[in-house]
């Protein structure tokens, strides 16, 4: 965890309210689309993990048993996964080539042993609208100068790795300059 910068909080009016531009993005143009959102959760992470938190504990407040037991699922099933990219080479490598399917089967995993236990309503309002949430929010938030600039910085490799674009990198997904406009 050397060398991490947790990234600056940005202004409740920057981040939703008088400085905010929204516009709905062109679905013609993924690659586009795509650097919008990466670009916005790198600038805006901060903010992203205090509002998914906020409505965690909101969920968690109106569900308190079924969270801990979904939470306490999911946690072993990634805790799992975790052991085994470090134990078992074979595991390491299918994660290192196929990031993307590892999440995504990890997440189905978890899924299953949720609704097993029958916590399913729970775990998607309590996991998945902060999820919702910011990828909304990245998809429609236009960028301003300073996003651009920082935006810039960090592909560049000039400013220091955050939490954020250690998420991303662990997805296989690293942000471009291509777009700037």
């Amino acid at each position: 965890m050397d060398g991490i910068e947790i990234a600056p909080f940005r202004s409740l009016d920057e981040f939703l309210l008088s400085q905010s531009r929204f516009q709905i993005p062109d679905f013609n143009n993924p690659e586009k689309w795509s650097n919008r959102i990466v670009n916005n959760l790198l600038y805006y992470q901060t903010n992203y993990f205090l509002s998914a938190v906020l409505i965690f504990l909101v969920i968690t407040f109106l569900n308190p048993g079924h969270m801990i037991l979904g939470i306490i699922t999911m946690a072993s099933i990634f805790g799992l996964l975790y052991y085994l990219s470090f134990k078992q080479t074979q595991v390491k490598n299918i994660k290192k080539n196929h990031p993307m399917v590892v999440m995504i089967s990890t997440f189905c995993v978890g899924y299953f042993f949720i609704y097993q236990i029958g916590c399913v309503i729970a775990f998607l309002l309590g996991v998945m609208m902060p999820v919702v949430f910011t990828v909304v929010h990245a998809s429609l938030r236009l960028r301003n100068i300073k996003n651009k600039v920082t935006s810039v910085a960090e592909t560049l490799g000039v400013s220091k790795k955050t939490p954020m674009a250690l998420f991303l990198d662990e997805w296989g997904i690293e942000p471009e300059v291509k777009y700037l406009s």
